[in-house]
């Protein structure tokens, strides 16, 4: 049975990343396009997950006062991230192929042109330019299908980075 405490702080605050996801999402949406292919708005969407998950875990060890097991502190971030990786790929997927289906071919063909910009930069020769070209028009990463793979693989990384949030939060035994 999960701690009502880890319970709640975990789904209130993977609510807060999942709207702060979503606003960071429609903010770009509505200013420009092309940032999202901009590395720093990766780092700031990194930022403020890690910041959030944070507090997360600090208010959380307070409330138990200071007794956070290893399980407790990952099953407390764990139910963070996929609370908020949830309701941002619902976002995501609302966005992109409801309200504005058009956007998700735009940010591809977006892409596609970024790709390319980067491998000229490292002179990478033209036939696996286009062979690059070839595979991603195969593909759109906003698709619904696309959105639900990527929430699994954010899942796989959020259970990494719960194992190092929990090594770091858990309470010291008496023995350490």
């Amino acid at each position: 049975m999960i701690n009502e405490v880890i319970k709640k702080n975990g789904i209130n605050y993977g609510v807060m990343i999942g709207v702060a996801s979503a606003l960071v999402t429609a903010t770009i949406y509505a200013v420009d396009l092309n940032l999202f292919t901009a590395w720093w708005m990766g780092l700031l969407g990194i930022a403020i997950s890690i910041t959030i998950s944070i507090l997360l875990l600090s208010k959380t060890k307070r409330e138990l006062k200071g007794v956070f097991t290893f399980k407790e502190a990952f099953t407390t971030y764990f139910i963070a991230a996929v609370v908020g990786i949830l309701i941002s790929t619902f976002f995501n997927i609302l966005l992109f192929n409801v309200i504005d289906p058009a956007a998700k071919d735009t940010l591809s063909e977006i892409m596609i042109k970024y790709t390319v910009g980067m491998m000229q930069k490292f002179g990478t020769p033209a036939a696996a330019i286009n062979e690059t070209i070839a595979k991603m028009k195969l593909t759109n990463p906003y698709s619904t299908l696309e959105l639900l793979k990527g929430s699994v693989f954010a899942m796989v990384i959020s259970a990494i980075l719960g194992l190092i949030f929990a090594a770091i939060f858990k309470s010291k035994t008496i023995q350490e």
